[in-house]
């Protein structure tokens, strides 16, 4: 995509809350002088071991409904082995109760039990189970696994509310306040805040204020911090080198949703919608992200090789030479590298062609140039952005320095979508935020890209981008 422009839209300045400034763009290997020791781990809740137990038990108790001759092990260890494969996975701030997990138990237990019944059947006809000996033991397991669970999820509350998961709260003065002393009148929720991180030197009910990176190291050892609420989206941005410090030291990053809740939220934390931020360095599924980069990108370029270099050659005879564009723009991690794009406007100088938003007139250009634009044919060098690693085929789209220093400061959330590989095409993109559109809405597009990445959503969107290029538009 050529130079973007956007609509003036509302933006906060990081000053406006009280942070102090972060560079979007840290050097490699560095956090901004933020050196976190490992804290001690103090906090417990219910742990996934006794609940892997109290099923296993659970099961076990439910085999008793077995005749003498059907107590074979290979069906006991049928029934323990389907009821632990059916537990969900994935972690909540807070801890379940019985009541909440009554449903999924009694679901799991209730597909457990005909599953394996139906294998035995297929494997000894002549011990197959009853349908009452099935519904016995369904009873069976299912209470037992009730009290098991209860039993465990009272000893996590217990050891929970004698050491509760000690916080820090990262955000706006007025907002962290206002969460700190929600978490303190519900202690229920097993969250201690014992610092707020803001710029601002008001506290809250004796929780201290932390205003440097010392003071935050040293609230983090000697409270044994195991937890990081942060309570608005620009923190992910303007404090990113502490997050990923603390993260890196053991502490779990959660963002509450404290200003404009979503009531359809499925994790709360004091009744206030949140969801775990995953600040690690090399996100889960990296490898298959690259992979398909490497596969696509190669096949691609092999491809369209022909096009390329009737493309060049025709730009060559109808505007003269120098038909490849470069221009710097940052990538993953605020990191600078070369794009590269078929040229279809020649800027006046290089100071122009990095600090003005639209270098290009379409009206000044030539028909063939045009064509180029609207079709995004001078994207296919991209192609090889992406085969060398610079860019990924999907993911939120470069920028230059100039504009990437001056978003920073104007849209809360624009730095966080350095945390992935630049790409050709995202999120951002198949909704329409291309060319003359808010950058407020495409930061919104690519950090919820981030957030939900998947590969399954790397294939879609390449498939709806193909889908719109059939009625291009221009970029």
């Amino acid at each position: 995509m050529t130079a973007e422009r956007t609509v003036p839209s509302p933006g906060v300045s990081p000053r406006d809350h009280g942070f102090p400034p972060v560079s979007v763009m840290p050097q490699s290997g560095t956090t901004a002088g933020y050196k976190v020791r490992a804290p001690r781990p103090r906090a417990r809740t219910t742990s996934p071991l006794a609940l892997i137990v109290a099923d296993g038990a659970a099961a076990l108790l439910g085999a008793s409904a077995l005749t003498a001759v059907q107590r074979h092990p290979l069906l006991i260890a049928l029934l323990v082995v389907a009821s632990l494969l059916l537990r969900p996975r994935g972690s909540r701030p807070p801890r379940p109760g019985l009541l909440e997990e009554l449903p999924a138990v009694c679901g799991r237990v209730a597909v457990a039990w005909p599953a394996s019944a139906a294998l035995w059947a297929a494997y000894r006809p002549e011990h197959a189970l009853s349908a009452g000996t099935v519904l016995t033991g369904f009873a069976l397991q299912a209470a037992a696994a009730c009290a098991l669970r209860a039993v465990a999820h009272g000893r996590g509350r217990a050891a929970l509310l004698r050491h509760p998961h000690v916080a820090l709260v990262v955000g706006p003065a007025g907002t962290a306040q206002r969460v700190t002393a929600a978490l303190l009148r519900h202690p229920s929720c097993g969250v201690r805040p014992v610092g707020i991180v803001t710029g601002q030197p008001d506290g809250t009910e004796g929780v201290p204020v932390l205003r440097t990176g010392e003071e935050v190291e040293r609230a983090v050892i000697q409270n044994g911090v195991r937890a990081v609420l942060t309570v608005h989206p620009s923190v992910r941005a303007e404090q990113g080198p502490l997050l990923r410090a603390l993260a890196e030291s053991g502490c779990a990053v959660w963002e509450v949703d404290a200003d404009s809740p979503s009531y359809a939220a499925k994790e709360r934390l004091a009744g206030f919608p949140c969801h775990r931020l995953d600040l690690s360095p090399q996100r889960p599924g990296g490898t298959g992200k690259r992979m398909l980069d490497i596969l696509v990108s190669g096949t691609l370029l092999v491809m369209v090789s022909p096009l390329l270099l009737a493309c060049a050659t025709a730009l060559r005879l109808v505007d003269g030479p120098g038909v490849v564009f470069r221009q710097e723009r940052i990538g993953r991690d605020g990191k600078p590298f070369t794009l590269l794009k078929f040229r279809t406007y020649r800027p006046a100088d290089h100071h122009e062609s990095a600090t003005r938003w639209s270098v290009a007139d379409e009206n000044e250009m030539r028909w063939f140039c045009r064509m180029l634009r609207r079709t995004s044919l001078d994207e296919l060098l991209q192609l090889w952005n992406v085969l060398r690693g610079d860019m990924s085929l999907v993911g939120p789209r470069p920028e230059r320095p100039y504009f990437v220093t001056q978003f920073s400061h104007t849209h809360p959330g624009y730095g966080a979508r350095h945390r992935m590989r630049t790409g050709i095409t995202g999120l951002a993109q198949i909704h329409g935020l291309r060319g003359d559109t808010s950058i407020e809405d495409r930061c919104r597009f690519d950090n919820a890209y981030i957030d939900d990445w998947s590969l399954w959503q790397d294939i879609c969107i390449l498939a709806r981008t193909a889908a719109m290029l059939v009625r291009p538009t221009g970029s």
